[in-house]
């Protein structure tokens, strides 16, 4: 099998149709949606689990960033995290410590204690194995769903394509890079670590009139906006050059002949809205960049490249696991 996520096909058929939810308590769940959320007396528990696998370096941050991402999507303010850690037997203590401090110190950053979790060593893993489980909390007439969506919507996204991705590669692949990347570049490309986090702007799309929120994960920014279109049943019409891309990420993905837009994009939010100027005047007040980058319709889901459009098809393996 192909290395990454389950196709949104095969989760379906070999999960999400088997599943017999009894709860009445259940308010989102299913393909296409960042979070679960449950009732809890007009109050809104959110939760969402990730792994770390397409990464190093920097893992326990980046694992505390994903998960909480997911649940800032959702228009919750993550609260809490609980974090397994699957260690092989050819670690030492300090490589343990290292990924610890990393996890706490993000966590602090973010405002999320860490209430639990579990650590093992095991011969099962080759590498270490860090997993997150993030839970938040908000009103559940607050609660933003990706299935929210109307038609004629704008698209918004925030930031830039591929951030993670090109952190991750950049930090990761640096000698194949040497000769590709100056040093500005390359300083540019690791300090993206501080931009992964999208709780901030989740926030304030959540006040302002967000219809529908997607964190741009594996799949990148085309698949996001699949699955956010999916979860809403509606089609777009996606400009891809309006998507905003760094000059560091594009010589990455050059160099590596990879699209990056459709490469691992946590750092960036899928935001759908029926009134952009507002959208867009909010979060550029507190410095956030945020780009039209489409509208939704009601069937076809069309990518447009300079003028000429085709389909929009669904996610696959990530480009990070084609290098």
């Amino acid at each position: 099998m192909k290395i990454g996520k389950l196709t949104n096909e095969q989760l379906k058929e070999l999960v999400l149709d088997k599943l017999n939810i009894s709860t009445d308590a259940l308010l989102q769940s299913g393909v296409g949606e960042d979070c679960a959320a449950l009732d809890f007396n007009g109050q809104a528990c959110v939760l969402s689990t990730d792994p770390i696998t397409g990464a190093v370096d920097n893992i326990g941050a980046l694992a505390v960033h994903v998960s909480g991402n997911d649940v800032a999507s959702s228009g919750a303010q993550p609260s809490a995290i609980l974090v397994t850690l699957l260690v092989p037997p050819d670690k030492q203590i300090a490589d343990i410590q290292k990924v610890i401090d990393e996890l706490i110190e993000t966590s602090a950053k973010l405002g999320i204690d860490i209430i639990g979790g579990h650590t093992e060593i095991t011969d099962a893993v080759t590498r270490i194995v860090i997993s997150t489980t993030v839970i938040g909390r908000v009103d559940t007439d607050k609660l933003i769903k990706s299935s929210g969506a109307n038609v004629g919507d704008d698209i918004i996204m925030t930031k830039y394509a591929a951030i993670e991705g090109t952190y991750i590669i950049a930090s990761e692949r640096a000698d194949d890079l040497r000769d590709v990347l100056s040093d500005k570049d390359k300083s540019d490309a690791l300090n993206l670590i501080n931009q992964i986090s999208v709780i901030h702007e989740g926030m304030i799309a959540t006040h302002n009139g967000a219809t529908a929120m997607h964190d741009i994960t594996e799949g990148g920014v085309f698949g996001a906006v699949h699955e956010l279109c999916e979860a809403s049943n509606l089609g777009c019409v996606l400009n891809s050059d309006n998507i905003p891309i760094l000059d560091v990420t594009q010589k990455i993905c050059d160099h590596f002949n990879i699209n990056p837009n459709r490469l691992i994009g946590s750092g960036s939010m899928l935001i759908t809205t029926a009134n952009s100027k507002i959208m867009l005047k909010a979060l550029c007040s507190q410095g956030i960049k945020a780009t039209i980058i489409g509208q939704t319709t009601k069937r076809v889901k069309t990518v447009l490249s300079n003028g000429i459009g085709s389909e929009l098809s669904p996610p696959q393996a990530d480009e990070l696991f084609s290098i």
